[in-house]
């Protein structure tokens, strides 16, 4: 192992080790050009490189200092060792200065890191377009839907393409921004904080309902909107809401939220969430078999972010205990997640999913009528409570006005039976059981 590697395993024990993963884990020492007073390493792509230089590298120098007692200077470059000189792609210390610092944006969140599916293909879409023709298309674009959908990624995704591109991007978030004007309004420096948010091609700006009551922020926005729209700069911002919903913003705002595209981003699909699980996988090194990821999928509610927290949660566990991550060890390991979750979900929430989808009236569901497709209601909704719901069998059939628990049990095997023998009817648990996953989110 050489210094550099050296170097990098020495970072390792340092940081998340989802940062590793993400954004180190490819970052080569080029032992052949560096010196030691300037050390130089590559990064598969721009992005990995800015992000490294805004964040590791003063730790980097420090970690050489320690070694061999010269602090050097640290050179990120783009491209294998064999490349040449003129067609490695340099990150100089002038990008000090460029669009890169004040973007603040994560290099992983780009298009094709983003699983599309039919909940997010109009938001995808749209956001591909304003990033190949920024300020023509639709300015300002406005993305919104619930937490952890991928609101964000798409908005940084944006951010990270025109970045490539050369152009000067400001992301931040409401708060932040909300922040800042507080601070500089404080020390009277109003006019510099006015440059930096109106000097830019493309502003980017996340959670802005909670912009609500903010009427002097609301007003400094209002008019940095303006200066930037009159440019024909873009400006794109995300909320958990569509801007008719967001309470207490002035209406001038409102009008101009609106003015160019609104995209909604819904809970996605059974099938797209499993994709996005397997490509959280990939992208952190993560191994797991299509039953866990499965499991994962239908158990774990609509929230991506959360959801890659349980997968670098489980990769952390298997590590540390050494173990492998097996369906059951999977189980264990989120129990305590699932219960939180299950404890709000209620029987009469199911019967509402599954009367909704089955097109079959709740009040059948729970009544005694035994024609075909009001029983195969009712067992799916027992089926369903009794693995996502923390109610016992005895407490399932008092609510169904069952005699005793058998019946209860009856059903179950009933539906596993039929499970086992008809892959669409499967499916279509699995698709149920995604939604009550859903709602949990609504109902917490």
């Amino acid at each position: 192992m050489n210094l550099g590697e050296k170097i990098i395993q020495n970072l390792r024990k340092e940081i998340p080790p989802e940062e590793y993963e993400r954004y180190l884990r490819h970052l080569h020492y080029d032992a052949e050009r560096s010196r030691n007073d300037r050390i130089i390493f590559r990064a598969p792509n721009i992005f990995a490189a800015r992000w490294i230089r805004s964040n590791y590298l003063a730790t980097l120098a420090h970690l050489f200092e320690i070694e061999n007692g010269i602090r050097p200077a640290i050179d990120i470059q783009v491209g294998s060792a064999q490349t040449s000189n003129l067609s490695a792609t340099p990150i100089h210390s002038s990008e000090s200065k460029s669009s890169s610092t004040k973007a603040l944006l994560n290099p992983s969140f780009t298009f094709d890191s983003f699983i599309v599916g039919s909940s997010n293909q109009f938001a995808y879409t749209t956001a591909l377009s304003v990033a190949e023709k920024p300020g023509r298309l639709y300015n300002p674009l406005f993305i919104y839907g619930g937490v952890g959908l991928g609101k964000t990624h798409l908005l940084q995704a944006i951010g990270n393409h025109r970045l490539a591109m050369g152009d000067r991007v400001i992301y931040t978030t409401l708060e932040h921004f909300l922040n800042k004007f507080l601070s500089h309004l404080q020390s009277q420096t109003m006019e510099k904080f006015r440059e930096n948010y109106r000097n830019c091609d493309l502003l980017l700006i996340d959670d802005i309902q909670f912009l609500s009551r903010k009427e002097k922020t609301q007003d400094e926005l209002f008019h940095t909107f303006n200066e930037l729209h009159n440019a024909g700069k873009q400006i794109v911002m995300t909320s958990d809401r569509p801007p008719k919903k967001i309470a207490f913003l002035e209406d001038r705002l409102r009008t101009r939220f609106e003015w160019g595209l609104q995209a909604d981003i819904q809970p996605p699909e059974l099938e797209t969430k499993i994709a996005i699980i397997q490509k959280k996988c990939e992208l952190d090194g993560i191994h797991l078999d299509r039953e866990i990821i499965h499991y994962i999928a239908t158990h774990m509610g609509d929230n991506i972010r959360e959801i890659e927290g349980t997968l670098i949660r489980l990769n952390a566990m298997s590590t540390m205990l050494n173990q492998p991550i097996t369906l059951e060890f999977a189980r264990n390991a989120i129990k305590d997640q699932l219960k939180e979750k299950q404890e709000n979900i209620t029987i009469d929430d199911i019967v509402k999913i599954v009367s909704k989808e089955l097109n079959v009236k709740p009040s059948d569901i729970k009544s005694k009528k035994r024609n075909k497709n009001v029983v195969n209601a009712r067992r799916i909704v027992i089926y369903l409570a009794r693995n996502l719901t923390p109610n016992s069998m005895p407490q399932i059939a008092l609510y169904f006005g069952m005699k005793d628990h058998s019946a209860v049990s009856h059903a179950l095997r009933k539906i596993n039976e039929i499970a086992e023998n008809d892959e669409n009817f499967k499916v279509l648990l699995d698709e149920l059981s995604n939604k009550v996953g859903t709602l949990t989110k609504k109902i917490e």
